[in-house]
Protein backbone atom coordinates (compact mmCIF):
# COMPACT_ATOMS: atom_id res chain seq x y z
CA UNK A 1 0.00 0.00 0.00
CA UNK A 2 1.16 3.54 -0.81
CA UNK A 3 2.10 6.49 1.53
CA UNK A 4 -1.02 8.06 -0.52
CA UNK A 5 -3.25 5.57 0.28
CA UNK A 6 -2.17 4.98 3.81
CA UNK A 7 -2.77 8.53 4.33
CA UNK A 8 -6.86 8.00 2.70
CA UNK A 9 -7.75 5.02 4.77
CA UNK A 10 -11.29 5.82 6.15
CA UNK A 11 -10.48 3.18 8.81
CA UNK A 12 -7.73 5.08 10.08
CA UNK A 13 -8.62 8.55 9.25
CA UNK A 14 -12.60 8.23 10.59
CA UNK A 15 -13.52 8.13 14.31
CA UNK A 16 -15.70 4.87 15.00
CA UNK A 17 -19.49 5.78 15.51
CA UNK A 18 -18.28 5.36 19.33
CA UNK A 19 -15.95 7.90 19.60
CA UNK A 20 -18.34 10.10 17.42
CA UNK A 21 -20.87 9.41 19.94
CA UNK A 22 -18.51 10.00 22.66
CA UNK A 23 -17.84 13.03 21.45
CA UNK A 24 -21.27 14.73 20.80
CA UNK A 25 -22.13 13.66 24.75
CA UNK A 26 -19.37 15.52 25.84
CA UNK A 27 -19.97 18.50 23.77
CA UNK A 28 -23.84 18.18 25.33
CA UNK A 29 -22.55 17.71 28.98
CA UNK A 30 -20.55 20.57 28.30
CA UNK A 31 -22.84 22.69 26.88
CA UNK A 32 -25.42 21.86 29.62
CA UNK A 33 -23.17 22.55 32.39
CA UNK A 34 -22.58 26.02 31.24
CA UNK A 35 -26.04 26.34 30.86
CA UNK A 36 -26.91 25.62 34.05
CA UNK A 37 -23.83 27.69 35.66
CA UNK A 38 -25.06 30.77 33.75
CA UNK A 39 -28.48 30.30 35.03
CA UNK A 40 -27.38 30.30 38.61
CA UNK A 41 -25.23 32.79 38.37
CA UNK A 42 -28.71 34.95 36.97
CA UNK A 43 -30.86 33.59 39.91
CA UNK A 44 -28.22 35.27 41.93
CA UNK A 45 -28.47 38.70 41.15
CA UNK A 46 -32.93 38.20 40.28
CA UNK A 47 -32.83 37.14 44.19
CA UNK A 48 -31.28 40.05 45.25
CA UNK A 49 -33.91 42.48 42.97
CA UNK A 50 -36.61 40.38 44.46
CA UNK A 51 -35.69 40.99 47.80
CA UNK A 52 -35.49 44.68 47.58
CA UNK A 53 -38.37 44.75 45.77
CA UNK A 54 -40.10 43.59 48.28
CA UNK A 55 -38.44 45.81 50.84
CA UNK A 56 -39.51 48.49 48.90
CA UNK A 57 -43.55 47.45 48.37
CA UNK A 58 -43.52 47.42 52.10
CA UNK A 59 -42.12 50.82 52.37
CA UNK A 60 -44.70 52.36 50.18
CA UNK A 61 -47.99 50.03 51.18
CA UNK A 62 -49.09 52.33 54.11
CA UNK A 63 -48.94 56.16 51.92
CA UNK A 64 -51.96 57.16 49.41
CA UNK A 65 -50.64 59.43 48.12
CA UNK A 66 -50.93 59.18 44.03
CA UNK A 67 -47.35 59.57 43.01
CA UNK A 68 -46.28 56.33 46.06
CA UNK A 69 -49.49 54.61 44.31
CA UNK A 70 -48.00 54.78 40.99
CA UNK A 71 -44.58 53.39 42.10
CA UNK A 72 -46.25 50.83 44.07
CA UNK A 73 -47.76 49.83 40.43
CA UNK A 74 -44.70 49.55 38.84
CA UNK A 75 -43.00 47.63 42.02
CA UNK A 76 -45.70 45.25 41.44
CA UNK A 77 -45.30 44.83 37.46
CA UNK A 78 -41.49 44.28 38.28
CA UNK A 79 -41.98 41.29 40.99
CA UNK A 80 -44.29 39.52 38.84
CA UNK A 81 -41.62 39.87 36.04
CA UNK A 82 -38.88 38.82 37.98
CA UNK A 83 -40.99 35.69 39.59
CA UNK A 84 -41.56 34.73 35.78
CA UNK A 85 -38.00 34.96 35.11
CA UNK A 86 -37.28 32.80 38.47
CA UNK A 87 -40.02 29.89 37.30
CA UNK A 88 -38.15 30.54 33.94
CA UNK A 89 -34.79 29.29 35.22
CA UNK A 90 -36.01 26.75 37.30
CA UNK A 91 -37.65 25.15 34.62
CA UNK A 92 -34.42 25.16 31.94
CA UNK A 93 -32.28 24.12 34.35
CA UNK A 94 -34.38 21.08 35.13
CA UNK A 95 -34.74 20.19 31.55
CA UNK A 96 -31.52 21.07 30.43
CA UNK A 97 -29.20 18.51 33.14
CA UNK A 98 -28.19 15.67 32.67
CA UNK A 99 -30.75 13.39 34.24
CA UNK A 100 -29.30 10.57 37.00
CA UNK A 101 -32.28 7.71 37.19
CA UNK A 102 -32.60 6.27 40.55
CA UNK A 103 -34.98 3.66 39.51
CA UNK A 104 -36.70 1.39 41.65
CA UNK A 105 -39.56 -1.29 40.90
CA UNK A 106 -42.94 0.37 40.99
CA UNK A 107 -46.48 0.23 39.79
CA UNK A 108 -47.89 2.68 37.31
CA UNK A 109 -51.65 2.63 38.58
CA UNK A 110 -50.39 3.83 42.11
CA UNK A 111 -47.82 6.02 40.70
CA UNK A 112 -51.04 7.48 38.81
CA UNK A 113 -52.94 7.50 41.57
CA UNK A 114 -50.47 9.59 43.58
CA UNK A 115 -50.11 12.07 40.53
CA UNK A 116 -54.15 12.17 40.47
CA UNK A 117 -54.68 12.88 44.82
CA UNK A 118 -52.32 15.33 44.04
CA UNK A 119 -53.77 17.76 41.22
CA UNK A 120 -57.71 16.51 42.50
CA UNK A 121 -57.98 20.02 44.26
CA UNK A 122 -57.04 21.77 40.82
CA UNK A 123 -59.15 19.80 38.73
CA UNK A 124 -62.24 20.01 41.32
CA UNK A 125 -61.58 24.28 41.04
CA UNK A 126 -61.34 23.91 36.95
CA UNK A 127 -64.78 22.03 36.77
CA UNK A 128 -62.62 19.36 35.67
CA UNK A 129 -64.03 15.62 36.02
CA UNK A 130 -61.28 13.25 36.44
CA UNK A 131 -61.99 9.87 34.99
CA UNK A 132 -60.11 7.13 36.01
CA UNK A 133 -59.87 3.80 34.26
CA UNK A 134 -56.80 1.78 35.74
CA UNK A 135 -55.91 -1.64 34.79
CA UNK A 136 -55.63 -4.34 37.16
CA UNK A 137 -52.62 -7.12 37.43
CA UNK A 138 -50.47 -4.34 35.35
CA UNK A 139 -46.90 -5.71 35.42
CA UNK A 140 -43.98 -3.64 37.20
CA UNK A 141 -42.12 -1.11 35.90
CA UNK A 142 -38.74 0.71 37.09
CA UNK A 143 -39.40 3.81 37.62
CA UNK A 144 -36.91 7.12 39.47
CA UNK A 145 -40.93 7.92 40.88
CA UNK A 146 -39.87 11.82 41.77
CA UNK A 147 -38.51 12.32 37.92
CA UNK A 148 -41.85 10.39 36.79
CA UNK A 149 -44.01 12.19 39.09
CA UNK A 150 -42.74 15.37 37.47
CA UNK A 151 -43.63 13.99 33.79
CA UNK A 152 -47.12 13.33 35.11
CA UNK A 153 -48.01 16.39 36.74
CA UNK A 154 -46.39 18.40 33.47
CA UNK A 155 -49.27 16.80 31.43
CA UNK A 156 -51.68 17.22 34.23
CA UNK A 157 -51.35 20.61 34.05
CA UNK A 158 -51.27 20.89 30.33
CA UNK A 159 -54.63 19.25 30.17
CA UNK A 160 -56.27 21.54 32.92
CA UNK A 161 -55.05 24.39 30.97
CA UNK A 162 -56.55 22.60 27.78
CA UNK A 163 -59.98 23.03 29.49
CA UNK A 164 -60.52 26.90 30.45
CA UNK A 165 -64.39 26.01 30.70
CA UNK A 166 -63.74 22.48 32.55
CA UNK A 167 -64.57 19.36 30.95
CA UNK A 168 -63.52 15.67 31.62
CA UNK A 169 -60.22 13.98 31.55
CA UNK A 170 -59.92 10.55 31.17
CA UNK A 171 -56.96 8.66 32.84
CA UNK A 172 -56.54 5.33 31.37
CA UNK A 173 -53.62 2.54 32.25
CA UNK A 174 -53.33 -1.08 29.83
CA UNK A 175 -50.84 -3.82 29.07
CA UNK A 176 -49.13 -4.02 26.29
CA UNK A 177 -46.55 -7.15 24.72
CA UNK A 178 -44.26 -4.71 25.81
CA UNK A 179 -44.59 -3.37 29.02
CA UNK A 180 -47.53 -0.81 30.35
CA UNK A 181 -49.46 2.24 28.84
CA UNK A 182 -51.20 5.64 30.40
CA UNK A 183 -53.14 7.35 28.13
CA UNK A 184 -54.47 10.54 28.93
CA UNK A 185 -57.62 12.00 27.06
CA UNK A 186 -59.24 15.80 27.64
CA UNK A 187 -62.10 17.33 26.29
CA UNK A 188 -60.11 20.65 25.65
CA UNK A 189 -59.27 23.30 22.87
CA UNK A 190 -57.69 20.08 21.05
CA UNK A 191 -54.12 21.23 18.62
CA UNK A 192 -53.95 22.20 14.79
CA UNK A 193 -51.54 20.29 12.87
CA UNK A 194 -48.78 23.26 13.00
CA UNK A 195 -49.23 22.92 17.05
CA UNK A 196 -48.85 19.58 17.46
CA UNK A 197 -45.78 18.75 15.12
CA UNK A 198 -43.94 21.87 17.58
CA UNK A 199 -45.26 20.92 21.47
CA UNK A 200 -42.43 18.74 22.29
CA UNK A 201 -39.78 21.83 20.54
CA UNK A 202 -38.20 23.70 23.89
CA UNK A 203 -39.59 27.24 24.28
CA UNK A 204 -42.37 26.60 21.98
CA UNK A 205 -45.80 27.81 23.98
CA UNK A 206 -49.48 28.63 22.77
CA UNK A 207 -49.96 30.14 26.46
CA UNK A 208 -49.64 33.72 27.36
CA UNK A 209 -46.57 33.90 29.85
CA UNK A 210 -46.05 30.31 28.90
CA UNK A 211 -41.95 28.74 29.14
CA UNK A 212 -42.49 25.99 26.68
CA UNK A 213 -40.36 23.46 28.51
CA UNK A 214 -42.88 21.71 30.40
CA UNK A 215 -44.27 19.27 27.54
CA UNK A 216 -40.26 19.04 26.46
CA UNK A 217 -39.25 18.05 29.98
CA UNK A 218 -41.45 15.70 30.19
CA UNK A 219 -40.43 13.75 27.38
CA UNK A 220 -37.18 13.64 28.17
CA UNK A 221 -38.10 11.94 31.28
CA UNK A 222 -40.38 9.55 29.47
CA UNK A 223 -37.40 8.77 27.51
CA UNK A 224 -34.94 8.34 29.76
CA UNK A 225 -36.80 5.43 31.39
CA UNK A 226 -36.76 3.95 28.11
CA UNK A 227 -40.19 4.94 27.27
CA UNK A 228 -42.00 6.85 24.52
CA UNK A 229 -44.60 9.09 24.53
CA UNK A 230 -46.56 10.68 22.01
CA UNK A 231 -49.83 12.44 21.15
CA UNK A 232 -53.25 12.68 18.94
CA UNK A 233 -55.14 15.96 18.99
CA UNK A 234 -57.74 17.55 16.88
CA UNK A 235 -58.94 21.34 17.13
CA UNK A 236 -61.80 21.81 19.14
CA UNK A 237 -62.20 18.13 20.24
CA UNK A 238 -59.17 17.09 22.89
CA UNK A 239 -55.95 15.63 23.25
CA UNK A 240 -54.67 12.59 23.74
CA UNK A 241 -51.09 12.11 25.61
CA UNK A 242 -50.03 8.36 25.39
CA UNK A 243 -46.90 6.83 27.67
CA UNK A 244 -45.22 3.70 26.72
CA UNK A 245 -43.21 2.13 28.98
CA UNK A 246 -40.90 -1.18 29.17
CA UNK A 247 -41.87 -3.66 31.94
CA UNK A 248 -39.80 -4.69 34.54
CA UNK A 249 -37.28 -7.34 33.81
Amino acid sequence: MTEEARELSPVESAASPAEVNQKLLDQYNEIATLAGGLAHEIKNPLSTIRLNMELLAEDFAESDQPRDRRAQAKMATVQRECQRLQDLLDDFLNFAKVHRLRRERASLNLEVQRALDFFRPTADEANIEVVPYLAPDLPGVMLDREMFQSALLNLLLNAEQAMPDGGQLVVRTRTTPQGVELELIDTGCGMDEKTRGMVFQAFFSTKSGGCGLGLPTARKIVEAHGGTISLQSELGKGTQFSIKLPAAT
